[in-house]
C-alpha cells in the first residue's frame, strides 16, 4: 500500500508548490484552540456520527480559513469568501467569531455554553477597533459558509437499501443499525459530484480475490482469533475510536512543523473538507454496490456459490460492525484522504507523529503518513469489519479526493 500511495502522489507532487514553514504566532494558537472547541461541541457533547462529524468540521474550518486568509491579504484562494480587510483586524477575534457562529448554527442546543465560551475567549483580546473588525470578518465568512451549506442534502434518508440475496448488504448483529445513507447525496464541498471516483466494485463472490479476502478476515478478524496478535488487537480498537486520533494529529503537526496562522487555518480547512468529500464519495459507493459485511458473509458463506468458502453461523468479528455496507470502507476513505493531504501539504512522507485513544488508553506512533494509512487498512481487517478490498478501494478514493482538492482549491494566489 505504501508503494501504491507513493505512485499516486508522485504524479502530482512535483509541479505543486509546497508551503514553507514559518514561526509560530499567537494567532496560530487561536486556530488550534477553536479547532479543539469544535471537537468539544461536535464529539465530546453531540457525539455525532462520523459522516456528520466530517461535515461539521469542514464547515467550521472552512469559515475560519476564509477569515484568516482575508486578514492576511488573501495569499491563497478563498474557499468561499474574502471579505474586504485592511490587515489590522484581530485574527484571533475573527477565528473565534467564525467558529462560534458556525457551531451555534449547527448545535443550537449548545448555544448557552458556546456563548459563554466565546465571551470568555473574547475577554482575553484587547477591546477596540481591531477586535470589532475581526469579529465582523469572522461573522461574514461564517454566514457565507452557512448559506453555502443550506439545503446541501444533510440529514435526509438515513437507511440504506436492504437485500437478501448472496452478497447483498443487510443490517448486522448485534446492533442491526442502518444509518448514514443521506451522506451519499450530500453536496460535496469541492468535488464536482459525489460519484466522481466510481470504482469497479467489490470482487465477485466466486473469484479468487474474494476467496482470499474471505479467508483472511475469517481467520484474523474473528472475535476469538487465534492468529491476531495483541498489538493488532490494540490497533483495531485504537482506529475504531470515534474520537478520531486524526484531530489530535492535525493539531500536533501544526505545532511541530511550526506553521503560522494562515498555514494552520489552511491545513485544517484542507484536511477536513477533503475528508468530508471523501466520506460522501465513499457512502455513494456503499449505496451503489450494497455489498455485505464480513459477519454476514462468513455466517452465510454456504449460500454464496463459492465452493472454496466455508460458512460459520456463529462467527462474530472483534469489533461491532457499523450500520452501512462494506464497500467501500468509510474509515479508509477518510484516512486515505487525511494522510494524502498531509503528505501533499508538507511535501514529504516521513514526519513522525502519534495520538492517544480515549477508548483504549493507548498511544500509537507512526513514522509517516503512508505508515498510518497502511496500519488503518490492516486494522479494519484485524477488527473483522471490512474486507481488504473495501479498505484498499476506500483509501484510493480518499487519495484521489485529496489530490483533486489540492490541485483545484486553496492554491497560492
Amino acid at each position: 500500500m505504501k508503494r501504491a500511495l507513493a505512485l499516486i502522489l508522485t504524479a502530482v507532487l512535483a509541479p505543486l508548490a509546497v508551503p514553507t514553514a514559518a514561526a509560530a504566532t499567537p494567532s496560530r494558537d487561536a486556530v488550534i484552540t477553536w479547532n479543539e472547541n469544535a471537537q468539544t461541541a461536535i464529539w465530546d457533547i453531540a457525539r455525532d456520527n462520523p459522516w456528520v462529524q466530517s461535515r461539521s468540521f469542514a464547515m467550521v474550518q472552512g469559515a475560519v480559513y476564509d477569515a484568516v486568509n482575508a486578514i492576511a491579504g488573501k495569499p491563497y484562494q478563498p474557499y468561499l469568501s474574502a471579505p474586504r480587510t485592511t490587515g489590522r483586524e484581530s485574527t484571533d477575534a475573527a477565528v473565534a467569531a467564525a467558529a462560534h457562529r458556525v457551531l451555534t448554527a449547527l448545535f443550537p442546543a449548545q448555544q448557552d455554553r458556546l456563548q459563554a465560551q466565546y465571551d470568555a475567549y473574547l475577554a482575553g483580546i484587547p477591546d477596540g477597533r481591531a477586535e470589532r473588525a475581526g469579529i465582523a470578518v469572522g461573522e461574514r465568512t461564517a454566514d457565507a459558509m452557512l448559506a453555502a451549506r443550506s439545503g446541501d442534502g444533510a440529514f435526509g434518508v438515513e437507511a440504506f437499501p436492504v437485500g437478501t440475496a448472496p452478497g447483498q448488504w443487510r443490517p448486522t448483529p448485534p446492533t442491526f443499525a442502518n444509518s448514514g445513507a443521506w451522506s451519499a447525496d450530500l453536496r460535496p464541498f469541492v468535488l464536482p459530484r459525489a460519484d466522481m471516483f466510481r470504482t469497479a466494485g467489490p470482487p465477485s463472490l466466486t473469484s479468487g480475490a474474494y476467496t482470499r479476502d474471505f479467508d483472511e478476515i475469517k481467520a484474523i478478524g474473528a472475535a476469538d482469533s487465534a492468529t491476531r496478535t495483541a498489538d493488532q488487537t490494540d490497533s483495531a480498537r485504537w482506529w475504531h475510536d470515534r474520537r478520531l486520533g486524526q484531530w489530535e494529529i492535525n493539531r500536533q503537526l501544526a505545532v511541530t512543523q511550526r506553521l503560522d496562522a494562515v498555514q494552520t487555518a489552511r491545513l485544517l480547512a484542507m484536511v477536513n473538507i477533503a475528508a468530508s468529500d471523501a466520506n460522501t464519495a465513499c457512502f455513494n459507493e456503499k449505496r451503489h454496490w450494497g455489498f455485505w459485511r464480513p459477519v454476514t458473509a462468513v455466517q452465510l458463506a454456504d449460500t454464496d456459490g463459492n465452493p472454496h468458502t466455508t460458512g460459520d453461523p456463529s462467527w462474530m468479528p472483534l469489533l461491532i460492525t457499523p450500520g452501512s455496507p462494506d464497500y467501500t470502507s468509510g474509515h479508509a476513505c477518510a484516512t486515505g484522504s487525511n494522510m494524502t493531504i498531509l503528505r501533499l501539504f508538507f511535501g514529504r512522507d516521513d514526519i513522525p507523529f502519534h495520538a492517544t485513544s480515549a477508548d483504549t488508553g493507548t498511544t500509537r506512533h507512526f513514522s509517516g503518513f503512508s505508515d498510518a494509512l497502511e496500519e488503518l487498512i490492516n486494522a479494519r481487517v484485524w477488527g473483522g469489519i471490512h474486507f481488504r478490498s473495501a479498505d484498499l478501494a476506500g483509501a484510493g478514493i480518499g487519495a484521489k479526493t485529496s489530490i483533486y482538492l489540492y490541485v483545484h482549491a486553496f492554491r497560492r494566489r
